[in-house]
């Protein structure tokens, strides 16, 4: 069988050209650029929206929660304390400004006030707030030692914060450890007064990203109930991780402990969870985080990381995945590789992040997998900032100078207004949004000047530092703070250390890399996949070879001649482990330079071809069981064919009875062609284009088919819809409709095919009603009469057929090809995606893609008994899956 082919467009080689170091006078005009920006935010904070706690830089005022309409749980992030400011403490240190944080440490002990009577969110007082007040104490502390400035601190601000997580603490009043996700700062979680504590799920990030604060405030303070509750919540939530999988889901109960989303990513939801394990052990020195932490890693490695992408997958089924989209919080992750020592990744990732940044000039909230957008927003967030520094503190390669450069311009072409800087609505229009979060300065312009700073433009050694997820500083002497009380981590059996787990020590970049040229390599295929700015070679032919060079339109991945050419070309086929295959050219292999610029422009024809290809999606079709003893309850959802009958122009669909072809391939002359004709065949992917399936079962008297894949576990409700398209040439000459089921559903009828022999099914646009199938008939007496009427083939014959509209180039393309990974099928055009947002597994009311939870009362004698068991459970354990996977779909980030 030829596997799906995943065209992944690593086009080794190709380069648009390379960067030069940065001299120190251009460093230092960008380090300066950096403070002026920041001067120019935060000076708009404090003479137009001080004490409120974030600026609104469109309208030039406070954001005061309750004078504003609503924004939901964004503005649980609002307190009332003077936000930006607490959350600026820290950087106003870093970027040599002391005398202004002397008099912002001052304002907050004379104006901030943390009693008042308000809802917020646990998770962002606690990063934000809570990890605001311990990075100024730290800096404080700091200057203080250093004999010149804050000589008049008495540790007030650790003061406060421990006053803040008193009252943090009651949150975490749950049976289970976890915390609520919203506390009342004055009442807590119990009582009608304090407006919350109903709630009962959290995201995994809001119970696990505590870690760091409150085990620095123990530290601080020396008492222990703090890092404590903090340790309570991880251990929870590493015992409720899947065992066979060792992924956490999104959303999690916090008192039964069940996963309300089980989709698991590195991105929204889960991001810091992961960081704070890591960063814990490197603050704590507690081995145990690291061990869990490298187990995570390695499932994360294994079935989420497709480098450069990151998909999010389901726990329990990791090779399914959950989205056919990325969202900007996962731009963090390079960074965090870095801290882990695994840095080939970090830069596959890190360069397509770079890419889309480069093509939308920010980051999208979410982007699809071929670089499109599918959220607009950009909230001004810092994490690729963030991974562009620890890249360059890894690699100290200057093409993360050059990457900085770009997020400064951009910043200041497209998001400075007069009165700050504006979030941006819609990254394609440049439409912006009143809105200047805190993270922005606390986050933004630290990582922006410590990537331009040298060692003599900092106050202080940042290695003495870790940065939490909002960068706020603590040092890493608290490791050695004494601490006799604090509880230590459940470990389990499971749990005893072994070495093999996990690695001790971060590797050397130097000994890893010797070669300068080697992140550029890792670099330029992404590059040319995403943003196309390579001039394309002129068509050549290559010495020797007698014949044009293979042009995509043209491939077939059963050819054994194409297979050669591409590998003449340097192109191989890698197998992925859930069946699939990637397409990725390295120059360097190709047999000269005439035919890796032939692989360059073949795999940049299959991109753009695909693209084509997506601007006319065909919507999913319905596979109806209508015959005893389902009788029209059970509906499929199916992907349409670009050739064939056209189902939708169809008022009564295509109505038959299925039997599987010989062979069950369908890639030769069918054998059985008595049983095919006049019936719906059943056939197999793989091994051949669809399109030659088509032809061989309607060449044996078919009247329809339906494809089921051969990917075991694959399923309609977890993965999107395939669109067959043709097989290079013209597909007029097929008539007859052609469906496609994934492997859980295609179960579903050869199950019922195996224990009642005579399976009736409709193929149609979508389900019909069962009145409407059985003619106008009393559906009881339909189900009574069905097996006598049913019994003949005849009355099996195709309507409404009318010929295919497909376009010719989406007959002639390429499997559904992007410039990065996109399923597509195992010959030219065979398959294309359907979009999972533009397609859902299920379309009630009519798409009901599940049995009804009526039954008929009136079913025939001898109906369903126990033999039918395998039918229900195959059923059963679909519409679990499909539930599960409907209600992650209600969420969003």
């Amino acid at each position: 069988m030829a596997p799906d082919l995943l065209l992944l467009l690593a086009v080794m080689g190709a380069s648009c050209g390379l960067g030069q170091a940065m001299t120190p006078e251009e460093k230092q005009r960008l380090r300066n650029q950096v403070v002026e920006m920041f001067d120019h935010a935060y000076q708009n904070y404090m003479d137009h929206a001080y004490p409120a706690d974030e600026l609104m830089p469109l309208t030039c005022r406070g954001r005061v929660r309750g004078r504003e309409p609503s924004r939901g749980d964004v503005d649980d992030a609002l307190g009332k304390f003077s936000l930006t400011l607490i959350d600026t403490l820290d950087t106003l240190v870093l970027l040599n400004k002391t005398t202004e944080f002397e008099a912002a440490v001052r304002r907050v002990l004379s104006d901030v006030r943390l009693d008042n009577d308000i809802v917020v969110s646990v998770f962002e007082t606690n990063i934000r707030v809570l990890g605001g007040l311990l990075g100024g104490h730290s800096m404080a502390v700091m200057l203080k030692e250093g004999g010149q400035h804050m000589q008049w601190y008495q540790d007030e601000l650790l003061h406060m914060a421990k006053d803040l997580g008193l009252r943090l603490l009651p949150a975490f009043n749950t049976s289970s450890g976890l915390p609520y996700p919203r506390v009342n700062l004055r009442h807590g979680v119990r009582g009608p007064e304090t407006r919350t504590g109903t709630e009962t799920d959290t995201c995994t990030a809001c119970a696990g990203t505590i870690i760091l604060e409150f085990a620095a405030l123990s530290r601080f303070t020396g008492d222990s109930i703090f890092e404590n509750h903090a340790r309570r919540a991880m251990d929870f939530l590493w015992e409720k991780r899947q065992r066979n999988s060792n992924l956490v889901g999104t959303t999690i109960n916090i008192h039964s402990g069940e996963w309300v989303r089980r989709d698991s990513g590195v991105g929204a939801g889960i991001d810091s969870y992961y960081e704070y394990l890591l960063k814990a052990y490197v603050l704590l020195g507690d081995d145990l985080f690291l061990q869990r932490f490298n187990i995570h890693y390695a499932s994360i490695m294994k079935y989420i990381s497709q480098p450069p992408l990151l998909l999010d997958v389901h726990i329990h089924k990791p090779l399914l995945p959950a989205r056919t989209w990325m969202d900007s919080l996962l731009a963090f992750f390079p960074g965090l590789q870095v801290l882990k020592g695994d840095i080939r990744p970090a830069i596959e990732t890190h360069e397509m992040l770079y890419q889309v940044t480069k093509k939308h000039n920010f980051l999208p909230e979410a982007f699809t997998t071929d670089f499109r957008v599918h959220w607009a927003q950009h909230p001004l967030r810092p994490e690729f900032a963030e991974s562009t520094y620890f890249l360059f503190k890894a690699t100290g390669d200057p093409y993360y100078l050059e990457a900085g450069r770009t997020i400064l311009d951009n910043l200041n072409r497209f998001a400075r207004v007069p009165c700050g800087f504006a979030a941006m609505k819609d990254v394609r229009t440049g439409s912006h949004e009143d809105r200047m979060d805190s993270f922005f300065l606390a986050e933004m312009f630290k990582y922006l000047f410590l990537l331009f700073a040298e060692p003599q433009d900092l106050p202080f050694d940042v290695e003495d530092y870790i940065f939490t997820t909002e960068a706020h500083l603590l040092p890493l002497s608290l490791s050695t703070a004494p601490l006799s009380s604090v509880v230590p981590s459940n470990r389990t059996s499971e749990e005893e250390l072994d070495d093999s787990n996990f690695d001790w020590t971060c590797p050397n970049t130097r000994l890893l890399f010797p070669d300068p040229a080697f992140p550029r390599n890792l670099r330029e295929p992404i590059r040319s996949v995403i943003d196309k700015s390579c001039p394309r070679p002129a068509p050549h032919r290559e010495p020797g070879m007698g014949h044009p060079p293979l042009r995509a339109q043209d491939f077939m991945a059963n050819n054994p001649e194409h297979l050669e050419l591409l590998r003449r070309m340097g192109v191989s086929l890698i197998h992925l482990k859930d069946g699939r295959v990637q397409l990725v050219q390295h120059a360097s292999q190709a047999v000269s330079s005439v035919a890796a610029e032939d692989g360059v422009r073949f795999m940049q024809e299959m991109m753009e071809l695909s693209s084509q290809q997506q601007k006319e999606q065909l919507p999913p079709r319905a596979i109806q069981i209508i015959s005893h003893p389902f009788f029209g309850r059970v509906v499929l959802t199916a992907g349409p064919a670009q050739f064939g009958t056209d189902l939708s122009k169809s008022s009564t669909g295509v109505r038959g009875f299925i039997t599987v072809a010989e062979p069950y391939s369908g890639c030769s002359e069918i054998t059985n062609a008595e049983y095919v004709r006049g019936h719906i065949a059943l056939l197999q992917r793989g091994q051949c284009m669809f399109a030659e399936k088509a032809r061989h079962i309607q060449k044996a008297g078919a009247i329809g088919g339906i494809v089921i894949d051969d990917n075991e576990g694959s399923s309609s409700d977890t993965a999107p819809l395939f669109q067959m398209a043709g097989d290079g040439r013209s597909t007029d000459d097929i008539t007859m409709p052609l469906l496609f089921l994934f492997h859980k559903e295609g179960n579903i009828l050869l199950e019922a095919l195996k224990e009642y022999r005579q399976v009736e099914v409709l193929l149609s646009d979508k389900a019909r009603d069962r009145d409407a199938i059985f003619k106008g008939a009393d559906v009881q007496d339909a189900e009574e009469n069905c097996q006598s009427e049913a019994t003949s083939p005849a009355s099996s014959e195709p309507v409404g057929q009318t010929q295919s509209g497909s376009v010719e180039l989406e007959e002639k393309a390429p499997e559904e090809v992007s410039s990065a990974q996109k399923e597509v099928g195992s010959g030219p055009a065979e398959e294309a995606s359907l979009p999972q947002e533009e397609v859902s597994p299920v379309d009630p009311p009519a798409d009901t893609a599940q049995p009804e939870d009526d039954r008929d009362s009136n079913q025939p004698e001898g109906g369903p008994d126990s033999s039918r068991q395998s039918v229900d459970e195959l059923l059963a354990d679909w519409q679990e899956d499909l539930e599960a996977f409907k209600q992650m779909e209600k969420d969003e980030l």
